[in-house]
């Protein structure tokens, strides 16, 4: 996925009958700023009400996934929100005529060919990405077991077992737009035909046939056509948990493991994670921070930090990405006391310099989040440091840090990088105190 936001370059439509309501509705995905998330729009309604698609207006999960706020809800919003995800829309307004979206044939296929027909667009504000860094994990009492592993890429690896073990089917991807439209988005919803009657009885899936669903019975398939894939059932399991964890808000970098996953399950995992996000981010009450948030000079940052020459590793800081990330620059040049001493002969920049300059960018962040810029940050520890690449004179540092935990306003760690022309030359996770 691109570093920066993306929404739709212009609105597209979809026209069917809903699954369980079995009305006909249209539905309408619309662009958005920056930062907006993805909304529904009930246009079906007064004043038109709108929805955030976010965890917390998670209402029912019998069979589908429901949001809602005060009155107003919104169903079945997995299929739409999967392709939203998946395909690489951050911002937009999903308007319907209806309180479902269209059943489509069951997939997310035809959400992909409404993205791909409006086209995505990018936009200039970063995005806000969760990158897991210790194991988060889900239990419930019906089985279902989802965990989250730290991993550069986002990945799902999934096992659907259905009733007495029949159809246990096991699939493992990256998920990126490219492999969803061809191996995930295809694969249908299905039913298990003893699960058929309750629903009906509880006046569900109204809209349900054939050419929309899969029914499985004993151990036969009925479906209007012959499977898409082998292991469809487990594709459309994997499709459920992108459009679930979609109400997170934050892009994911990290590996779900699920076994038996539904939509409680999935919904109790974005819910763990976004307790996990929180404790990244410090509750203290804001304090004056020096003006240009999007990026300080080199004044600004000596107003900040109490280094000078020559143990100011930073030259300036090019910009914040929303609470938890910055950058930092250090030109390296030859005039730096250090290469008088340090191999003369072939001068490099000292890795402890380099460890220096992390620790320096990463108090700057925790300065901007707590704002203040009267306290000293001390540099406690670091863990997993390693040294790549040397760095010449001539080169630019560009200073990469990523606050991982903070305890209230005293205790900070961050995962720090230090990067030459787009490639890594130093890392290491850093922990640092306030006074």
């Amino acid at each position: 996925m691109p570093g920066f936001q993306q929404t739709l370059a212009k609105s597209a439509s979809l026209s069917g009958t809903s699954l369980h309501t079995g009305e006909q509705v249209t539905l309408r995905l619309q662009p958005a700023p920056a930062d907006h998330g993805i909304k529904f729009k009930r246009k079906d309604l007064q004043e038109e009400p709108i929805i955030d698609a976010k965890i917390e207006n998670l209402k029912t999960v019998e069979r589908a996934t429901t949001i809602g706020e005060g009155s107003m809800r919104v169903h079945t919003v997995e299929h739409v929100l999967a392709a939203l995800a998946a395909m690489g829309v951050d911002n937009a307004i999903v308007e319907m005529d209806s309180n479902e979206p269209p059943i489509g044939d069951g997939s997310a296929h035809p959400y992909v060919e409404v993205i791909k027909k409006a086209g995505v667009a990018a936009q200039e504000k970063p995005r806000q990405t969760f990158s897991v860094r210790e194991p988060i994990h889900v239990e419930t009492k019906g089985g279902s077991l989802l965990v989250v592993l730290p991993d550069d890429k986002y990945r799902i690896s999934c096992t659907q077992v259905g009733p007495e073990g029949r159809f246990s089917q096991f699939f493992s991807t990256e998920i990126t737009p490219a492999i969803f439209e061809r191996e995930i988005a295809p694969a249908r919803t299905f039913v298990f035909y003893e699960d058929v009657y309750p629903l009906m009885e509880k006046n569900l899936i109204k809209g349900g046939s054939l050419e929309n669903a899969i029914v499985v019975r004993g151990e036969a398939v009925l479906s209007k056509e012959p499977l898409r894939f082998p292991d469809e059932f487990v594709r459309h399991k994997i499709l459920d948990i992108i459009g679930d964890l979609a109400l997170f808000g934050h892009r994911i970098r990290g590996h779900v493991v699920a076994v038996k996953p539904g939509h409680g399950s999935n919904a109790e995992l974005a819910r763990a994670m976004a307790k996990e996000y929180a404790k990244t981010l410090p509750s203290i009450q804001p304090r004056a921070f020096p003006p240009g948030e999007g990026g300080l000079d080199i004044r600004q940052v000596m107003e900040i930090l109490p280094h000078r020459y020559p143990f100011l590793m930073v030259d300036r800081i090019i910009g914040f990405e929303g609470e938890i990330k910055v950058t930092g620059v250090k030109s390296v040049t030859i005039n730096e006391p250090y290469f008088a001493g340090h191999f003369p002969g072939h001068p490099v920049m000292p890795g402890v310099l380099q460890v220096e300059a992390m620790a320096q960018v990463a108090s700057i962040l925790m300065m901007k989040i707590t704002k203040s810029a009267s306290r000293i940050g001390y540099f406690i520890s670091a863990d997993d440091v390693k040294f790549r690449k040397p760095v010449f004179p001539g080169d630019t540092l560009f200073i990469h840090a990523e606050l991982t935990k903070a305890r209230s306003n005293r205790l900070a760690k961050a995962k720090c990088q230090c990067m030459v022309n787009e490639a890594v030359v130093s890392e290491g996770e850093l922990m640092f105190t306030f006074l």
